[in-house]
């Protein structure tokens, strides 16, 4: 038996907004005891020095097999990239590190709302990167990318090219394609020349995202499009033998050209598992490609639907079939109706967690909120902050002024919705670094933009409220068993701060550092002294 007690720590359990202890003891990997260090009478005791403590973290949407899967792509995020020459810059620099013949110079992360002009690149500024290599790069949303020439070429796109369902090959005055490639399909026609890693560079970038988690005191985290690299459920189980810790419920994408295998029990098990699989409805607000009643202003136009009822409908059933949930990608007010319009009336096939998560919800209004509670089915949401403070010069442009205060209605969902998590959606949101927990928080706390814009102050919510929305009610989302909380036979996982996070000045919380995490009673990081 391995025992380790911790004292003198101020411990939040993520029992409730004000539950706190000051030390506990973990046994053989689980949480033994929680309580007050007066009580410890160990003199092997670990001492926390007075730190502040969270139970591990939860990132509920985000995707290490896309970042996998894009291992060898440069970072184009602002700050750091503000104009399409920066965008460029970086993209040759790059480019000089790419040796093997058949290599792609890959980017992601550009947000054309913050260059001048919101001018969005084209292939015309990308052969400025090559003209004899083929260059993508993903917009912030990994909705949409742009490519150069060559990279047209290689994929067979000509002026004759029908656009994809769902999608568009972005065209100049003449009708032909300009490199610009939006949605999903459209990025996939190209992307999938890509040569893809080998497995074991796979592997090795899912253990490097691993750790780099770790450094952020997340230890568990939903992936919402593992079927982004190959087997995904093999290729996470083969990282976690190279020393993965983290816990990882994975979401294949709903494909109606390859369905799904059905699941076998083994795959629903364990600390990596299948947990649901994911369709993508409409597109992303930043883009004004998400699906809305009313037109974006300024346009007639209502962004896209990508999939039809009959796909949602399938994917549900394999849901339900599967004993798994499913996640549904709706930003705009139409594609949020429509996913429960298809299942508000359906019955749940889950206990304890949401058979129908909803992902983004980007405008959730009181009587929409009132609709959810009251459909038979039980729904969910994974929401973030992040998006308005780093993609505010695109949520200027795509909302209309009465819609900002149903926009990311943090503290209206935290007082109405059990199942809810925060999360960082990292590649896709604007900025570099979104996974930084703490800066989710001090944006749900501060509500204020990168560029210090008000953005909906009445949904403010506590740091302690948003620190649950990371802990035990993210666990309430997702089938991350023994994660959320430190309480009796659950993991013994947690993460130490540098400064106390409930006491810091609003506009420091981001500031606030992890300096250890420790998983399952096993320290897995340690922040290097500076």
């Amino acid at each position: 038996m391995t025992a380790t007690t911790f004292v003198n720590g101020r411990v939040f359990t993520g029992e409730s907004e004000t539950a706190f202890a000051s030390a506990f003891r973990i046994v053989d990997g689980l949480v033994d005891w929680v309580g007050e260090a007066a009580d410890v009478h160990d003199t092997d005791a670990v001492d926390l020095g007075g730190r502040t403590v969270l139970p591990g973290l939860i990132d509920s949407h985000t995707h290490p097999a896309l970042l996998a899967g894009t291992a060898v792509a440069v970072e184009c995020f602002p700050p750091a990239v503000r104009s399409v020459d920066d965008l460029v810059a970086v993209l040759r620099s790059h480019a000089a590190t790419v040796t093997a013949a058949d290599g792609w110079v890959l980017g992601r992360g550009f947000d054309d709302t913050k260059f001048p002009g919101g001018a969005m690149p084209t292939a015309a500024d990308l052969d400025r990167v090559s003209t004899d290599r083929p260059v993508l790069v993903w917009r912030c949303d990994a909705h949409s990318a742009v490519c150069n020439t060559v990279a047209l070429e290689v994929a067979g796109i000509s002026a004759t090219t029908p656009d994809p369902e769902g999608a568009r090959f972005e065209r100049d005055a003449d009708g032909c394609p300009n490199g610009i490639l939006t949605e999903i399909a459209a990025v996939d026609a190209v992307a999938a020349f890509i040569p893809a890693p080998s497995r074991d560079e796979q592997v090795d970038a899912i253990v490097a995202i691993g750790d780099e988690l770790a450094s952020r005191g997340i230890v568990a985290v939903c992936d919402l499009l593992s079927s982004r690299i190959d087997r995904p459920l093999d290729t996470f189980r083969a990282a976690a033998e190279r020393g993965l810790r983290t816990r990882v419920a994975l979401y294949p994408g709903w494909d109606p050209a390859a369905p799904l295998d059905d699941l076998g029990p083994d795959d629903r098990d364990g600390p990596i598992r299948v947990a649901g699989v994911k369709v993508v409805l409409d597109g992303a607000y930043s883009n004004r490609t998400a699906w809305v009643h009313e037109a974006y202003p300024g346009s007639c136009d209502h962004g896209l639907r990508l999939v039809d009822d009959d796909d949602v409908l399938a994917a549900g059933e394999w849901a339900r079939r599967n004993g798994v949930q499913l996640a549904v990608h709706a930003m705009g007010d139409r594609a949020l109706d429509r996913v429960v319009e298809l299942f508000e009336g359906q019955e749940p096939w889950l206990d304890g967690i949401p058979s129908v998560r909803i992902e983004h919800a980007t405008i959730v209004s009181d009587a929409y909120l009132a609709r959810l509670r009251a459909a038979r089915m039980r729904f969910g949401i994974a929401t973030h902050t992040v998006f308005f403070f780093a993609e505010y010069d695109g949520y200027e442009k795509a909302l209309r002024v009465e819609q900002v205060p149903d926009a990311y209605p943090i503290a209206r969902l935290y007082a109405g919705l059990d199942p809810l998590a925060l999360s960082s959606d990292r590649p896709a949101t604007a900025w570099s670094g979104a996974d930084d927990v703490m800066l989710s928080v001090e944006a749900a706390v501060r509500r204020r933009t990168y560029n210090d814009v008000e953005f909906g102050p009445e949904a403010s919510i506590t740091v302690p409220q948003a620190l649950l929305l990371y802990t035990s009610r993210a666990a309430r989302l997702s089938p991350l068993e023994g994660v959320g909380r430190l309480a009796p036979g659950l993991d013994g996982s947690f993460a130490v701060l540098d400064r106390d996070v409930f006491s810091v000045p609003d506009d420091e919380i981001s500031a606030v550092r992890v300096v250890e995490t420790w998983i399952r009673g096993e320290r897995v990081y340690r922040r290097a002294q500076a």
